[in-house]
């Protein structure tokens, strides 16, 4: 960053940061190179102890005649006794520091932060940077980071085509990184050393361990690389980072030790596209060898090079879930792909209900949670499941519409709020219109209902219509209805917004 001439105070120095790359000093750019030569002073951070990395990378182009400036951590993962914390005294620190680099500045000579990697990748030259560049003339140069130098050293690639990096910084929560490793492709933790036990469980809990390798102080002496399950915690310095590589053309672990069989996994994909999947849904289709189900779900994940697809038509649950088994009683690892939540009229029973015949049971069946279409549409309309709700299907192809008109009434009689799955479709025409005439027996025709359609796709409509003016021709198989109780409320708020909800607290007989 380079501020403006007309900002610039007259016959101040110039400060740069620089990229030192990894920790050879051979992987050092020209341009470091040369900017340190010119330079006046050359500053570095270091720990107390008073080595620093930075500085022994570059020692072979630091001069006697260089002015030196130790810049020390008062603490780096020590406790402190400053009024702040350990956050109040870093923050003292970096203003102590940037002060000092300032009069040198202001005395016209020209700086250089060293920087191990790149100085605005997790750099400690950051730090200077925000609060000098603005005052100073500015140039970053940028270098070699950990990350690259990780993967050169283990020989594979890092990503590839479409494929998805993601770092982290192992003082994450373990939760949080978990379900990030569930969810990318490829990754790099930063940060280890004390943090290493959790990232490993982090691995082990996103089904990702067998995968993960090590890299301890790429490119510099002590380098070590392995796999990461067989990393000893105690050996592990914060120089080092474990590392997901690309998925594609990599050899796929056995997804159950001790097993012949692959496993099948029943995966939610929400309402919609991938802002509705979950981490653990994400992970889950990545690592699936085989991709099962109807193809207009099938076409909502992603194509990624190795993995086999296999649609088919809506109506063939049973058959589709047998082939899912059959692949994976072959050692395949299977990812039947479901609309919504695979639990709630969809795949997840009748791929239950296959595997528990004699010749599947000893394969390995998971479900994977998903945003429904009545939780997708009530969140779009406000909160009419606010309160007690009942969900049901008018579709009567799988029952019939004695049993269906039965539970409608009683779940009316019981004032709960319904959600109206497969109400109508271009054979089944008559049903919303059975189902509103029944529940006006019950409610007022002033209740609202809620018709959520497509919610989250491109033609999404989400409005509110009075129970006595539901039009049967407006609702279709992509529609969801939500009916109200007599609590409901439906309102219009001043900024135009109209919403609807149901209160939490039922008022007393």
């Amino acid at each position: 960053m380079s501020v403006p001439e007309q900002q610039r105070t007259e016959g101040t120095g110039r400060l740069y940061g620089v990229g030192l790359g990894p920790g050879d000093p051979a992987l050092m750019t020209v341009r470091a190179v040369q900017i340190i030569g010119e330079a006046d002073v050359v500053a570095y951070h270091s720990a107390r102890h008073g080595r620093s990395i930075a500085r022994s990378i570059a020692a072979q182009h630091i001069r006697p005649d260089h002015i030196e400036e130790a810049l020390v951590y008062p603490v780096t993962t020590e406790t402190t006794d400053h009024p702040g914390g350990y956050r109040g005294a870093l923050d003292e620190f970096y203003a102590e520091a940037a002060a000092r680099l300032a009069a040198h500045l202001d005395a016209g000579r020209t700086v250089a932060v060293l920087a191990e990697g790149d100085p605005l990748f997790y750099g400690s030259y950051q730090h200077m940077h925000k609060r000098l560049a603005d005052r100073y003339d500015t140039e970053v140069i940028p270098g070699v980071t950990s990350v690259s130098a990780a993967a050169a050293r283990l020989g594979t690639p890092l990503v590839e085509a479409e494929e998805v990096l993601t770092i982290l910084p192992g003082t994450l929560p373990e939760e949080e990184l978990t379900a990030r490793l569930a969810a990318t492709d490829s990754a790099v933790v930063m940060k280890l050393g004390r943090t290493f036990p959790a990232v490993r469980r982090a691995f082990e809990a996103s089904g990702r361990l067998s995968e993960a390798r090590y890299v301890e102080r790429a490119t510099m002496a002590g380098e070590r690389t392995g796999d990461l399950a067989d990393t000893d915690a105690d050996s592990v310095p914060y120089f080092a980072v474990a590392v997901l590589p690309s998925r594609i053309d990599a050899p796929r672990p056995s997804p159950s030790p001790g097993r012949d069989t692959g496993e099948v996994v029943v995966v939610g994909t929400g309402p919609a596209g991938p802002l509705w999947l979950t981490p653990e849904t994400r992970g889950a289709l990545a690592a699936a060898d085989d991709l099962v189900g109807y193809t207009t779900y099938l076409d909502r994940v992603p194509v990624r090079p190795g993995q086999s697809r296999h649609g088919s038509d809506n109506k063939v649950e049973s058959e589709r879930a047998e082939f899912a088994l059959d692949l994976a009683r072959r050692g395949r690892r299977v990812a039947v792909v479901s609309g919504g939540d695979p639990g709630v009229f969809a795949m997840a029973t009748a791929v239950l209900e296959v595997a528990s015949q004699d010749a599947y049971t000893d394969i390995a069946v998971r479900v994977l949670p998903g945003v429904t279409a009545a939780n997708a549409a009530a969140a779009r309309a406000g909160a009419p499941l606010g309160h007690d709700y009942a969900t049901l299907s008018l579709s009567d192809r799988l029952k019939p519409w004695e049993v269906i008109a039965e539970r409608l009434r009683a779940a009316a009689s019981a004032d709960l709020v319904l959600a109206l799955y497969n109400p109508g479709s271009r054979s089944r025409t008559w049903q919303v219109g059975k189902a509103r005439d029944l529940l006006l027996e019950h409610r007022s025709p002033d209740t609202p209902v809620v018709l959520g359609r497509d919610v989250g796709g491109p033609a999404e409509s989400v409005r509110t219509v009075r129970l006595a003016d539901l039009d049967p021709a407006e609702v279709d198989m992509r529609t969801i209805l939500i009916v109200g109780s007599s609590q409901t409320r439906w309102v219009r708020r001043g900024d135009g917004q109209q919403i609807v909800w149901t209160p939490r607290r039922y008022p007393e007989s």
